[in-house]
């Protein structure tokens, strides 16, 4: 059947060129390709001289774990909406709505932290840069909290993510790490010494390599920002191109082009990660990488001023600093278009939830707080942006692990198993070495959870019918009441013999006054999943015992179904229908959380207020008697 009452986030399918997958991973490169911008000098404050150990433990569990988890949710879910959509499907209920704000909640963390993280390491490439440094000095904190209003206000202007721009971005920063890094190895392998130094003081620190792989093992959790690119990797799968045969239903081609970029980005970062790591330990000092150190946050930068001269460096500086503040917007837009994917849905008003400017503003006002309260550090958010990422990380592994075991898959479901265990075990070991990525993702969950719940009460008599379908039977019912009043019978059904209908149809009659002659129709609703903000209206006819028909709805909440019924048979036929109903014993404030949260409760006088909300005008509202 036709649509009815098209839900108010209802908008027609938009098309969109898609671009080639590896113009797309650019758009994943601005955040994770970045990263190099800091990672080497974290991982050096971490483990020490066991910082190329510990970076092979992270590749290896990126190459081997995170990969092959985000490869599965490609296919899992090839629109976009990445793990947190697998859950919202494998989970129903209030407990999966639950669990997937407090994931969004780490989401935000995730993408707020890359949006002050990469402001305060482009503001100490700014800081450190031989030109600058003495202009700029002590300036920190103010710089970065520029660059932050800057990256807000280009917001609150409009802005429209460029892949154009991310690919020349993307292609300039990683030819320079190219350089930085031939360059290193070659200053390595012209002094062996350096390799030398190195082994030996590793096997006097640590004694032997079994001790060394066992450190690095403890260490690894607080490298875990090398892992930051694999959820923005599918959140950019609509803008993969695809093959001509692709359908919305099976887009072959795009999670063949989405599995490509995942790959490439892991195995591009992978050999980073490990020439970076060995480099910056073997040819920086120590001292170099601790706080207020000329290497602490761009061990890189360091290098590319050290071995190239201060023009590469500067050259090196400006384009360190255009990715991390690209990063930022992207991290920016990430926001803006995942919160309101899942809020509205789950009753957060949807001028709230597309209200852009406001949100900017309220996320940049967030993100200014983070930078003062962490004093504009990059070592000091480390822990609060890897908690992020890891959490939406360990999600994932959890969410391709159960529909590995929903498919039957037991080799996989295993595999999977291992990889959430291991991810799970990193997240709280991070967690609780550095809690403060916790205590912001607990204040966005507790926000977002505050704001939907008031949002959800506001609207409670809301009409939250999208869809109202009815079939042959259902339509035929309606039909025969074209030139005369349709009366309902609102009924909870018990067995559903014949002397229940028998009863029921004497009572109403009895309280109501209704003639013997006069016909009368059940109608009976099911309750689904009440956690649902909005649902499809489904409306099913039959006969039952040869003598009575009767309507039987399925949705989210029983006033909300029957108020949409009867303004449907109002449409349909030009008849103000009436329904009746019993008043349900109980006091008024327990029937009301009962309709708030399983959609039941005191019917009656909820489906009348629906009605009122929902049309104006009373001489055309369809009538609600009680009795």
């Amino acid at each position: 059947m036709a649509k009815q009452y098209p839900g108010p986030h209802a908008e027609a399918p938009v098309e969109h060129k898609g671009r080639r997958w590896w113009r797309v991973m650019c758009l994943t490169g601005l955040d994770y390709f970045s990263t190099l911008g800091y990672q080497p000098g974290i991982a050096a404050l971490a483990a020490g001289l066991l910082s190329p150990v510990a970076t092979i433990v992270l590749v290896i569990v990126t190459l081997l774990g995170a990969l092959p988890v985000y490869r599965r949710v490609a296919k899992e879910s090839p629109h976009g909406e990445g793990s947190i959509a697998m859950l919202e499907r494998l989970l129903s209920f209030w407990k999966g709505k639950l669990f997937v704000l407090a994931l969004l909640g780490f989401a935000a963390t995730d993408f707020l932290i890359t949006i002050t993280l990469s402001a305060a390491d482009a503001t100490a490439h700014l800081v450190e840069n031989p030109h600058l440094t003495s202009a700029l000095s002590g300036k920190q904190v103010l710089i970065t909290l520029l660059l932050v209003a800057l990256l807000g206000g280009v917001f609150l202007k409009g802005f429209s993510e460029a892949i154009g721009l991310a690919v020349f971005l993307v292609a300039v920063y990683l030819a320079l790490n190219v350089v930085v890094v031939v360059n290193g190895l070659w200053h390595v392998l012209k002094s062996p010494h350096l390799v030398t130094d190195w082994t030996d003081a590793l096997t006097a620190e640590h004694g032997n390599v079994i001790a060394m792989i066992g450190v690095a093992l403890v260490v690894f959790p607080k490298l875990a920002l090398g892992l930051s690119g694999f959820e923005t990797g599918v959140a950019v799968m609509p803008h993969i191109e695809g093959d001509p045969e692709d359908t919305e239903e099976k887009p072959t081609g795009r999670i063949r082009g989405a599995r490509k970029l995942l790959t490439t980005a892991a195995l591009i970062m992978s050999c980073f990660l490990i020439t970076t790591s060995f480099i910056t330990t073997l040819l920086i000092p120590k001292a170099a990488f601790e706080p207020g150190g000329p290497a602490n946050g761009r061990a890189l930068a360091y290098l590319a001023h050290e071995n190239l001269g201060n023009t590469f460096g500067s050259i090196y500086d400006i384009s360190t600093i255009a990715i991390l503040w690209f990063a930022g917007a992207s991290a920016m837009a990430g926001m803006l278009n995942l919160l309101p994917r899942y809020l509205p849905r789950y009753g957060m008003a949807p001028h709230w939830a597309r209200a852009v400017r406001p949100m900017v503003i309220v996320l940049t006002l967030i993100a200014f707080l983070v930078t003062w309260l962490f004093d504009a550090s990059v070592d000091a958010q480390g822990g609060a942006y890897a908690t992020g990422v890891l959490v939406l990380i360990s999600s994932a592994a959890i969410a391709v692990t159960i529909a590995a075991h929903k498919a039957g898959q037991r080799n996989w479901t295993i595999a999977f198993a291992v990889i959430a265990a291991v991810f799970l075990y990193t997240t709280g070991v991070n967690i609780a070495e550095r809690p403060d990525g916790v205590k912001i993702g607990a204040c966005f969950i507790g926000g977002i959870i505050l704001v939907s719940f008031l949002s959800r009460l506001r609207r409670a008599f809301e009409l939250r019918v999208t869809d109202v379908v009815l079939d042959e039977a259902a339509d035929r019912f309606v039909r025969d009441y074209t030139h005369r009043t349709m009366r309902l019978i609102a009924n909870e059904p018990n067995t559903r013999g014949l002397a229940e209908y028998q009863e029921k149809k004497r009572e109403v009659r009895a309280h109501h006054d209704i003639p013997a002659d006069i016909d009368l129709v059940f109608v009976e609703v099911t309750v689904r999943d009440p956690s649902e903000f909005e649902s499809v209206l489904d409306v099913h006819g039959e006969v039952l015992h040869d003598r009575y028909r009767v309507l039987t709805l399925e949705s989210s909440s029983v006033p909300n179904a029957l108020a949409a019924l009867l303004l449907t048979i109002r449409d349909r036929t030009g008849q103000l229908p009436h329904i009746y109903f019993e008043w349900t014993e109980g006091g008024p404030v327990g029937h009301f959380l009962r309709f708030f949260l399983f959609g039941q409760g005191e019917v009656a006088p909820v489906t009348r207020e629906v009605l009122r909300e929902a049309e104006p005008d009373r001489s055309r509202r369809p009538r609600v008697h009680v009795g």
